[in-house]
C-alpha cells in the first residue's frame, strides 16, 4: 500500500492504520492498534503492558479503541451507566499518552457528550484531557520527529529509561511518554488514587498537576481524582506547549510556552516541518536545542539549523520554571516569567 500510494502520490504522506504487524514494519507509515478489545477495565489494565511490549519491539507507533471496541450487555443496555462512564473517562486519560489518540467501538456511541452531556463529569475530564493533547502537540511532534531521525521510541517501558533501577524490571502499568512524563494509568473503577513508582533519577520527580516534588526510588500512594490520572514529570526536563487549538493547523504554533522543571541539566530538541509532505526526507526540516543548567539557572536556545517551507522566521517563546521552592501545577493559562522574540540565533536567559 505504501510503494503504491507513493507511486501516485510520491510527496503525499501515508498513512495506513493496521492491526497486523511484523518486525521491520516500522520502515513504513503504519501505526498498528490491538484489534477489537472489550469495553472492561481488565482489557484497559491489559493494553498498557500491550502497548509496552509493543513498542520494546521496535514498532513506535502503536494504538487502541479508546474505551474499549465490544460492549458487555451491562453497559450497552444502560444498566451500569456510571461505571460506562468512568471507564470511558479513564481509558481516554490513558489514551492521551499513547502515540496515537483513537475513541472507536460498538454502540452505545463514545462521543465524549454522549456519557450524560456537557455538564457531565466525563464530559469534563475528556475535554481537559483533549486540550491537553492538543496543546502537547510540539512536544509529540517533538518526539515523533526523533522517532524519524534517531530510530526513538514515544511510549517508553520504564526500564527504558531506568535500566541501572532493578525496581522497574516488572513494571507493566506506567511508563514514560516520551523523555519528560511519566505516566500511570487508573485502571479500577472508582479509585481515586493509585500506588506509583517513581524511578531513581538525578532530581527526582514533580507531580504535573500541582507541582510537588519527590525524590527517585520510591513507592508513593498519588491521588487520581474522577478528570486526573498521576502524571509526574522528571527533574531537568524541559515541555513545549503551544497555544489552543481544535485542529492541526488551525492557526502557527506560536507562542509556544516551555515548562522548565528545575532539580538536573535537561536538553530538549525542538523539532517541526511542514507536517504534510515528504521533503524533511531531503532535510526540509529545523531544529531549535534548548539546554537548561540547573546550577547556574541559565538557559541556552541554539542557534536554529535547517528550514522548510512555511516555517516560522520570527517566534515568541515563553517560559515559566517549576522548582522546590516555587511549585506550579500544569495550566492552560500559565504566567510566563519570561519572554524572547526568536528568529534563528543563539540567546541565553538567567533566571537567577
Amino acid at each position: 500500500i505504501y510503494e503504491g500510494q507513493r507511486s501516485v502520490n510520491p510527496d503525499q504522506r501515508v498513512f495506513i492504520l493496521t492491526r497486523s504487524a511484523f518486525a521491520g514494519m516500522q520502515r513504513y507509515p503504519a501505526a498498528v492498534w490491538s484489534g477489537d478489545t472489550s469495553s472492561t477495565w481488565t482489557a484497559m489494565r491489559a493494553e498498557i503492558t500491550a502497548g509496552l511490549g509493543f513498542c520494546l519491539s521496535g514498532l513506535p507507533y502503536w494504538s487502541m479503541d479508546s474505551g474499549g471496541f465490544s460492549t458487555p450487555a451491562r453497559f450497552s443496555s444502560g444498566k451500569d451507566f456510571d461505571e460506562w462512564c468512568e471507564l470511558n473517562a479513564r481509558w481516554f486519560e490513558f489514551a492521551t499518552f499513547v502515540p496515537l489518540l483513537r475513541v472507536h467501538g460498538e454502540s452505545p456511541n463514545r462521543e465524549m457528550w454522549e456519557f450524560g452531556g456537557e455538564s457531565s463529569p466525563t464530559f469534563t475530564a475528556e475535554a481537559k484531557f483533549d486540550r491537553l493533547r492538543y496543546r502537547l502537540l510540539p512536544y509529540i511532534y517533538s518526539v515523533a520527529g526523533n522517532v524519524a531521525q534517531e530510530g526513538d521510541t514515544m511510549m517508553r517501558a520504564l526500564v527504558m529509561d531506568f535500566a541501572s533501577d532493578t525496581n522497574v524490571f516488572e513494571i507493566g502499568d506506567e511508563y514514560m511518554f516520551g523523555p519528560a512524563l511519566l505516566v500511570n494509568p487508573v485502571t479500577r473503577y472508582q479509585a481515586r488514587s493509585r500506588a506509583v513508582y517513581l524511578p531513581q533519577c538525578n532530581g527526582g520527580w514533580y507531580n504535573a498537576w500541582t507541582g510537588s516534588d519527590f525524590e527517585g526510588g520510591q513507592t508513593i500512594q498519588a491521588p487520581a481524582p474522577f478528570d486526573a490520572i498521576p502524571v509526574f514529570v522528571r527533574a531537568g526536563s524541559i515541555v513545549p506547549f503551544g497555544p489552543e487549538i481544535q485542529y492541526v493547523g488551525e492557526k502557527p504554533a506560536d507562542p509556544l510556552t516551555f515548562f522548565i522543571y528545575e532539580g538536573a541539566d535537561g536538553d530538549f530538541n525542538l523539532y517541526e516541518d511542514d507536517g504534510l509532505t515528504y521533503k524533511y526526507q531531503k532535510g526540509k526540516f529545523a531544529t531549535i536545542s534548548f539546554h537548561w543548567d540547573d546550577l547556574n539557572h541559565l538557559l541556552t536556545i541554539g542557534k536554529r539549523k535547517g528550514s522548510f517551507d512555511g516555517m516560522l522566521r520570527k517566534r515568541t517563546f515563553q517560559f515559566v520554571v517549576i522548582s522546590r521552592e516555587k511549585p506550579a501545577g500544569f495550566s492552560f493559562n500559565p504566567v510566563p516569567e519570561q519572554a524572547v522574540s526568536y528568529q534563528g540565533e543563539a540567546a541565553r536567559l538567567n533566571f537567577n
